[in-house]
């Protein structure tokens, strides 16, 4: 599929049918988040692959995903045949922050005007969502402020902080989030030339 193709068919798909991912999708879609940029190399991207099907069904349950039911939406959670959890470490970056190559002319730390931890996580949910799209599947993506002890859950280590939950499978059709009714931006409201505006 052409590059172009997977940006145009990417979008957040809350319905999926029954039918398992391949195993082999499965790994080239998780490898993809290590293919995302790491400032300093850092490398403090960590990838759960959950499958299990009770394990899925608990993070449904966290995320409250019958209230979700109940305002009519589809159970895109406990649905999807396949949840990838990607988490990061903020101390691994401070850490290879205060090597030796990484240190100021003089010893000082780098001050951290964005934590770019966040911004890799991102950029790999992103890589992860893509990737989807170009093994023929379908992606939504699931924030961790809707689920609460997913960390306890999937046994993540203490200094690894998950960003939420990519579902991938086979779409089915959904109900379309009201929030794609608002119009969107063209290029010419936010992309410009030398100087903003």
């Amino acid at each position: 599929m052409e590059f172009t193709e997977v940006l145009s068919r990417r979008r957040m798909v809350r319905n999926y049918i029954d039918q398992p991912v391949a195993g082999g999708a499965l790994d080239r879609i998780a490898a993809a988040a290590l293919r995302a940029p790491s400032a300093g190399n850092s490398q403090a991207i960590g990838v759960v692959v959950v499958t299990d099907e009770t394990t899925r069904r608990a993070i449904a349950q966290i995320a409250e995903e019958p209230s979700y039911v109940a305002a009519g939406f589809d159970p895109w959670i406990s649905r999807a045949p396949a949840h990838i959890v990607i988490s990061v470490s903020e101390q691994v970056y401070r850490d290879r922050y205060s090597e030796p190559d990484k240190l100021g002319p003089d010893g000082e730390q780098m001050q951290w005007p964005v934590p770019y931890w966040w911004v890799d996580a991102g950029a790999s949910m992103m890589a992860v969502l893509l990737a989807a799209v170009d093994e023929g599947l379908a992606a939504g993506f699931l924030g961790v402020h809707s689920v609460p002890d997913l960390s306890v859950l999937l046994g993540i280590p203490d200094h690894f902080h998950p960003i939420g939950v990519v579902t991938v499978g086979h779409p089915a059709p959904d109900r379309r989030s009201g929030s794609l009714d608002r119009p969107k931006k063209t290029t010419q409201d936010v992309v410009f030339s030398d100087r903003w505006g």
